[in-house]
């Protein structure tokens, strides 16, 4: 057990010294930019796979395999897990904007998505389009999120369990929102009139996908449930009702620094995450108890 930790304490040193170092050059290039991120696709991409490189890294130098990674998808709770972690964007996205549109704190308008058909209703344009993302569109934005989760999930909440760390979920969490806080800050990304407001209704969004990635990677010893979540939040929230939604005054009710979005996000992570549930590295390979 304490060469485990000893272990898991060396990994996490040299796994935030590649991400720290790549991830500064990244976000001061799109920063530099001045600009939406999403003007920036060949900056951005990498900038997400910093995490799965440091992760690779750290692996490679200390020796271990990449079996607990892991790419098993875990049976049948791998199979609900990635499910739960699928709709639950979906449900954030229906509860959050469907409430600020119906009260008039947002406005509803049809998608303008470049090579969407042409159907000029704007619900039947809306719910073709949440179709399009939820089912081609989660496993292309996949090849960018994977990048991501092979190393918060895949890694470093993991490490930071047998590292024997304080609260590893919430700790994970809080480094998985300051890793975007210089882009929100920056004004370039999830940022609205005010960036700093952006910044802590963030930060509470993500802290609750936090804790939702964290149970459904856990509870299967699989990322890939974690992956699909993470994708299935860049196309439904991102790529749909961001989309569908007048941006004017919006972005502090929805969006994913708003105020609406970090309530609902609360709120139906925590109905899925209290109580007890497995922690397991990989499919039946537990890890130590762990506590948030």
């Amino acid at each position: 057990m304490a060469d485990r930790k000893h272990l898991a304490r060396r990994g996490l040193i040299i796994y935030f010294g590649v991400l720290l170092t790549g991830s500064i050059v990244f976000e001061w290039l799109l920063l530099r930019a001045g600009d939406s991120i999403r003007n920036h696709v060949g900056l951005v991409l990498p900038l997400m796979w910093m995490p799965a490189v440091a992760a690779v890294v750290a692996r490679r130098l200390l020796g271990e395999g990449a079996s607990d990674v892991s790419f098993w998808l875990g049976g049948r709770a791998g199979g609900r897990m990635t499910l739960l972690a699928w709709l639950f964007p979906l449900a954030v996205g229906a509860l959050a904007y469907g409430l600020a549109w119906s009260t008039g704190l947002a406005v509803f308008k049809r998608p303008d998505v470049p090579g969407l058909p042409a159907v000029t209703a704007p619900v039947a344009a809306f719910a073709l389009l949440l179709a399009i993302r939820l089912t081609i569109g989660v496993p292309i934005a996949a090849l960018a999120a994977a990048g991501e989760e092979i190393g918060w999930r895949g890694y470093m909440l993991t490490r930071l369990i047998e590292a024997g760390v304080p609260r590893p979920i919430f700790v994970s969490g809080l480094i998985w929102a300051g890793w975007h806080l210089p882009l929100i800050l920056g004004g370039v990304y999830a940022s609205g009139s005010n960036p700093l407001a952006s910044a802590g209704l963030f930060l509470v969004a993500i802290m609750a996908q936090a804790y939702l990635l964290a149970r459904v990677r856990l509870t299967s010893g699989s990322v890939w449930p974690a992956i699909v979540g993470h994708s299935a939040w860049n196309t439904t929230i991102q790529g749909v009702f961001d989309f569908s939604t007048v941006q004017t005054q919006a972005a502090l009710w929805v969006g994913e620094s708003g105020i609406l979005v970090a309530a609902t996000s609360v709120a139906l992570a925590w109905l899925v995450v209290r109580g007890s549930w497995p922690v397991q590295r990989a499919p039946a390979l537990p890890l130590v108890s762990v506590s948030g």
